[in-house]
């Protein structure tokens, strides 16, 4: 395509889109092809467009890969617990192994690190089996002690929002007892429950130190769903001498 064919092309979807931003002129195209001038995300998009290409991999070329967006968020710590809402996206890979040692049982504890034989990257679209889609997912807050040593803060929960009835009984230690996440007025919690009446108090793990808290169910929380799976750092000791 001529440079004027992009620069017209250009216009009409910023005429669409009633935002010149997208909009990509004749000298813009030249300094991008010419001076290695990275376009803003509006014209990006609109070149994309005009030239047919994917936007994901276009993004790659400037060093961006959304699949590792997730990942990355790990990096920053998030001192309140908060849902997870990144958009489920079936191109994005994730570092699994991928064969064993043949000689390795699993029914034993294992040094899987040596037992690995050979590493690669697969598409999240292999990991349908561990039916993602029907979980929600959250992170315990970075300054969120209320179910330390049980939880610590920045752990990973996977949430069921199919269980949503609170349990009385049937436990008999604090490992078996459920764990529920909540959302209240001023963000989300996670803890042992228990309703009395039309009052749900909210249980803290005893090491943690903190006090129960009391609500209006279901006025003044809403019960999400059950945590069926977590995934934290065994770093308690760094953990408490930050704490204390």
């Amino acid at each position: 395509m001529r440079v004027r064919d992009v620069e017209q092309a250009s216009l009409k979807i910023a005429e669409k889109y009633k935002n010149d931003e997208f909009a990509v002129l004749i000298n813009r195209v030249s300094e991008i092809e010419n001076r290695g001038l990275v376009p803003t995300l509006f014209k990006l998009y609109s070149l994309c467009a005009i030239y047919r290409l994917d936007f994901q991999e276009v993004l790659e070329w400037y060093g961006i890969a959304l699949g590792s967006l997730a990942v990355d968020a790990m990096l920053v710590d998030v001192p309140e617990t908060h849902v997870v809402s990144f958009r489920d996206d079936a191109s994005a890979e994730v570092l699994l192994p991928l064969s064993l040692d043949p000689g390795a049982d699993l029914r034993r504890t294992t040094y899987l690190s040596r037992m690995i034989q050979r590493w690669g990257r697969l598409p999240l679209l292999f990991l349908e089996t561990l039916n993602l889609r029907e979980q929600r997912y959250a992170m315990i807050g970075t300054e969120d002690w209320f179910m330390y040593p049980l939880l610590q803060p920045g752990t990973f929960v996977c949430i069921d929002d199919t269980q949503r009835k609170i349990a009385t009984s049937g436990w008999s230690n604090e490992f078996e007892r459920p764990i529920y996440f909540l959302e209240h007025r001023a963000g989300y919690v996670c803890g042992w429950c228990s309703l009395n009446g039309d009052h749900l108090v909210l249980q803290p793990h005893p090491a943690s130190l903190c006090s129960p808290q009391v609500y209006s169910y279901p006025n003044e929380i809403d019960l999400i769903g059950q945590v069926t799976g977590i995934a934290m750092r065994l770093d308690q000791a760094r953990r408490r001498r930050t704490r204390f």
